[in-house]
């Protein structure tokens, strides 16, 4: 994908802190695809990749994989650190982010971007937790609030690894300082793999809504940051839970929008998943 320069200068920016190299390609050679199932508000466990029913633009698939909590995942936690995030909802996002840690499984890896009018990688992606804990516990509020930018260094950070990607963006209020536009985040985000859930302590979440929805993710409105725990912990619950079905697209084209649509054979199944896909240069 061609970024724009604003987008650029971001990356550039990210990648000398960091030493990332993100690349948003088109993966059309193999698909992957979250698939939260449920049948009466309960997840459905034991699916088999004969159990998913999946058509790419029309065109049904054969699901060759469909694994169920055995990949490690990718925790990107990008958390608001503006003005606004003082005192008591600074302790408030700092248990939060500390319990999330600490559920956190051999193998997993975590990262840490704070924002506020500047986007810090205070922690790159590691599987030492407590030094992205410590990462967490050293960073203070201040200025502005640029969500939409730290939104974007948060899926190039799920972009170094091939591993299966949890973004978590917490924000207490609208933005007011990034130089990206939202459509160049919600297009990089339709050639990701990475599933984004945000969470927002105030405002309202238009951004938000945008991004998890085009990721499979979701979006929840805390009313008090004293929830913020409990609502970090069931983000990540829910996505244990989560399927990763994965599929070699046969009969579609290379490029372009592909819909997706994600069904469990013989079951009245819900289903949360990624609504498609942008493939191709």
């Amino acid at each position: 994908m061609m970024l724009g320069a604003k987008a650029a200068a971001i990356a550039a920016a990210l990648a000398a802190a960091g030493n990332l190299q993100p690349t948003f390609s088109a993966k059309v050679e193999h698909v992957r695809v979250d698939v939260f199932a449920t049948e009466r508000g309960r997840p459905i466990l034991g699916l088999k990749p004969d159990d998913f029913e999946l058509v790419d633009n029309g065109v049904p698939q054969r699901v060759e994989l469909a694994s169920f909590d055995e990949i490690p995942l990718n925790v990107i936690v990008v958390v608001d650190m503006s003005g606004s995030v003082a005192g008591e909802k600074l302790e408030h996002l700092r248990a939060a982010s500390r319990a999330l840690l600490d559920r956190l499984k051999a193998g997993d890896q975590a990262a840490v971007v704070t924002f506020s009018h500047v986007i810090r990688q205070v922690a790159p992606l590691s599987g030492d937790v407590a030094r992205v804990r410590e990462a967490i516990e050293q960073a203070e509020p201040e200025g502005d609030t640029a969500l939409v930018d730290a939104s974007y260094a948060g899926l190039m950070v799920a972009e170094t690894d091939a591993g299966r990607a949890l973004q978590i963006v917490f924000s207490d209020g609208l933005d007011t300082a990034s130089w990206l536009e939202p459509s160049i985040v919600l297009d990089a985000a339709k050639r990701s793999d990475a599933v984004v859930y945000g969470v927002a302590a105030s405002g309202k979440p238009s951004f938000l809504r945008d991004l998890s929805a085009l990721t499979g993710g979701s979006v929840f409105e805390a009313q008090s940051t004293k929830n913020l725990s409990s609502i970090f912990l069931s983000v990540l619950e829910e996505f244990r839970q989560r399927y990763l079905v994965s599929y070699s697209p046969q009969g579609v084209t290379k490029n372009g929008w592909h819909k997706l649509d994600v069904r469990v054979k013989g079951r009245n199944a819900t289903i949360k998943a990624r609504p498609g896909y942008l493939a191709g240069s």
